[in-house]
């Protein structure tokens, strides 16, 4: 179990209680596009209304493109507050997809109206917060307010590429999200990178160097 700073000079034991019963406002976050080859990385941050509640939250990569949707307006109206935050791609490439990542989770939080009194995040990093924390391995399909950031994160992203596919027809970023697909790398191929691709990614920058693979 990873904690933030305030718990990690407790025993483990005390450790776990203080997870699970500290009184107070509890945050789920989670991210979206770590993976693909374009774009920034966004984050989520959620505090769920308990008098509010939403059904069908679920990690958000087993729901459909129409269910995601619905829910994401859900969410922005029953929450008692959540906000979204990215790190851009030059951001992703000075500082690696990892600590970017943590960046914008960190900045999701900070985002957020309400402080928590702990934050749950999907996974097992933690980025540096100023509140008890806990990572949690596959907490956007067990935890309903990782699985509401996860909405949240993956939607959002999903919009950017379907706004940045109007500048950039030639990729298809509406289709296939900034993944590595076939017809992702042979657009690369063909067209070379644009200004949102990450150039320290392997594929694109095999594309800038020449390299042919």
């Amino acid at each position: 179990m990873r904690s933030s700073k305030y718990s990690k000079a407790e025993p483990a034991t005390q450790q776990a209680a203080l997870i699970w019963h500290v009184p107070g406002l509890v945050a789920g976050v989670d991210e979206a596009g770590r993976g693909p080859l374009a774009g920034p990385v966004v984050a989520a941050a959620v505090i769920l209304d308990d008098l509010q509640p939403i059904k069908g939250l679920a990690d958000s990569k087993i729901l459909t493109a129409l269910r995601r949707e619905k829910l994401f307006d859900e969410i922005r109206a029953k929450a008692l507050c959540c906000s979204i935050a990215e790190a851009s791609v030059e951001e992703i490439d000075q500082l690696n997809i990892l600590q970017a990542t943590l960046l914008a989770m960190r900045r999701a939080v900070a985002g957020l109206r309400l402080k928590p009194s702990k934050v749950l995040v999907d996974g097992n990093r933690l980025p540096v917060l100023d509140v008890l924390a806990e990572a949690i391995v596959k907490g956007d399909a067990t935890v309903p307010a990782i699985s509401a950031a996860s909405i949240l994160a993956k939607v959002h992203r999903d919009r950017w590429c379907a706004e940045f596919d109007q500048q950039y027809p030639q990729y298809g970023f509406a289709r296939h999200k900034g993944y590595g697909t076939a017809e992702h790398l042979a657009a690369l191929r063909a067209h070379g990178a644009c200004p949102q691709h990450r150039k320290t990614f392997r594929p694109v920058t095999d594309v800038l160097s020449g390299v042919s693979r």
